[in-house]
């Protein structure tokens, strides 16, 4: 027998962040459902074998004890409830009954015995860091994460955690993104660890825009992220990342300042003629105190001026429009420094000041002769 009592709004919470962690389809039933278990609070899990996030709820528990139910199913359930008071009891032959103002309802559970354990997770490592802190580097860097799954370490995020504080860095063979922030309280000293893309950008959404801390503990095979009452726990990427101070090159002859805002506006107003039918880099010629971009394709042609300050030597470099133009969206700075060197040299997208907190990196796409 398990029975607690709870609010219906804290519930429905607890199974909103931890559904985004079951498994949808699943040869094991029990991994399509959130598991609950009642002790001395109530705590709410899901787990697809590769993320798991845990949650306690305050409850009022009567009887403990723990049970499997249908994630899709409850999460309904406890959604359409009137904002009152839920009340749960669970008898030995796993049926269970919710009630809650005036509304009654009887769903049959699973037994917790088939629940996989969610992964231990050795605490050997750790940094302390501001959830909207974590919640802004993850956001920064996670759109150059690579879907390519030939190469499974890209698919994550290289955390880097030393004497300077945490480097996040991402990068898919198109674009580079690095984000810096200095950290207050470090244990165990220098170490990196390579998180997944998918479950970072569970750790963003679990992260409130608020100054209380995350801590992210690193194990020998998982990683946990604790933000406030929540839990999760990913699996760690193996595998040789690549060697990005390495990969980035900074003695640029060419060096440009641009406001991100009119930049970003520029891009968009020439990509109107390119689509997914027809594609077509944005053609740039950076000349003194401006930048001429173009696009041409079967739609029509678009040309647009953006005026910058320095002198890009009128170096003529072709990008693709979405790469170039995440880069600029995800700067967190209004103003940018954008170091170039040739037509087929990488971009270099910096901070204008010597604080080097976010660096992006953007290949060029080789352009047909002028035509």
């Amino acid at each position: 027998m398990m029975k607690f009592s709870c609010e219906k709004a804290l519930l429905q919470s607890a199974i909103a962040v931890t559904s985004r962690a079951v498994a949808q389809k699943s040869s094991i039933p029990a991994l399509e459902g959130l598991l609950l278990h009642a002790g001395e609070e109530l705590t709410v899990s899901g787990y697809n074998m590769n993320t798991g996030i845990r949650t306690r709820v305050s409850a009022a528990v009567e009887a403990e004890g723990e049970i499997v139910l249908n994630a899709r199913l409850f999460g309904d359930i406890i959604r359409r409830l009137p904002d009152d008071t839920v009340t749960f009891a669970a008898d030995e032959r796993q049926m269970v009954h919710l009630s809650c103002g005036d509304a009654d309802f009887d769903i049959l559970g699973l037994s917790a015995a088939d629940y996989p354990e969610l992964p231990e997770v050795e605490d050997e490592y750790g940094f302390i860091i501001q959830q909207k802190v974590l919640r802004a580097m993850i956001e920064e860097t996670a759109f150059a994460v690579s879907t390519n799954e030939s190469r499974p370490v890209h698919t994550g995020a290289l955390f880097e955690i030393g004497e300077a504080g945490l480097t996040v860095v991402a990068v898919d063979g198109f674009r580079l993104a690095v984000r810096r922030e200095p950290l207050e309280k470090l244990s165990g000293g220098a170490f990196s660890f390579v998180a997944p893309g998918a479950a970072l950008n569970e750790v963003k959404s679990v992260c409130g825009d608020t100054e209380d801390a995350a801590s992210v503990t690193l194990g020998k095979r998982h990683i946990l992220f604790e933000i406030g009452n929540t839990e999760l726990i990913c699996r760690r990427l193996e595998g040789e990342f690549l060697d990005y101070k390495n990969a980035i090159p900074r003695s640029n002859p060419i060096s440009v300042t641009a406001e991100t805002k009119s930049l970003i506006e520029s891009i968009d107003r020439v990509s109107v003629v390119i689509s997914d039918k027809l594609k077509s880099p944005v053609r740039c010629i950076f000349d003194h105190d401006k930048v001429i971009l173009s696009a041409k394709t079967g739609n029509g042609e678009a040309k647009d001026v953006c005026r910058l300050s320095g002198d890009g030597q009128g170096l003529e470099i072709g990008f693709n429009n979405r790469y170039l133009m995440e880069a600029l969206r995800y700067a967190p700075a209004d103003t940018v420094k954008i170091e170039l060197n040739t037509g087929v040299s990488p971009a270099i997208i910096v901070p204008t000041d010597d604080k080097e907190n976010f660096l992006y990196m953007v290949l060029p796409v080789r352009l047909k002769s002028a035509e």
